[in-house]
């Protein structure tokens, strides 16, 4: 668009995709233009499923990572009751970090 005789991009208030579920690997794409070499996400409502499969699609060597909040001491547990992402994790032979077996800390200010 032209203002003032010059060409300006406008950032309209306005959506223009979910980022999330199927829309993950949309807005990587819209946004870095390829698939990336490493994913990471989260166990809880199956969102990140399609954006680590999509990583994985990748031509070459690719790491998926999925943590799995399941520390209810020092965070949330906070799991999929039909386990969805760590079904699909296991399918397809993604890393799984657990928030209480694997990780010393979870916040900084921890000792």
């Amino acid at each position: 668009m032209e203002k003032d005789g010059k060409y300006v991009v406008w950032l309209l208030p306005e959506l223009l995709s979910i980022c999330d579920h199927a829309g993950k690997p949309v807005n990587i794409d819209l946004h870095i233009g390829k698939r990336p070499v490493l994913a990471a996400g989260n166990v809880r409502t199956g969102g990140d499923i399609e954006m680590l499969r999509y990583c994985q699609s990748r031509k070459g060597p690719t790491f998926q990572l999925m943590v799995n909040h399941d520390d209810d001491v020092r965070e949330f547990a906070y799991g999929e009751k039909n386990h969805e992402s760590l079904d699909a994790a296991k399918k397809n032979g993604w890393t799984v970090v657990s928030m209480k077996d694997d990780w010393k800390r979870v916040f900084s200010f921890e000792r």
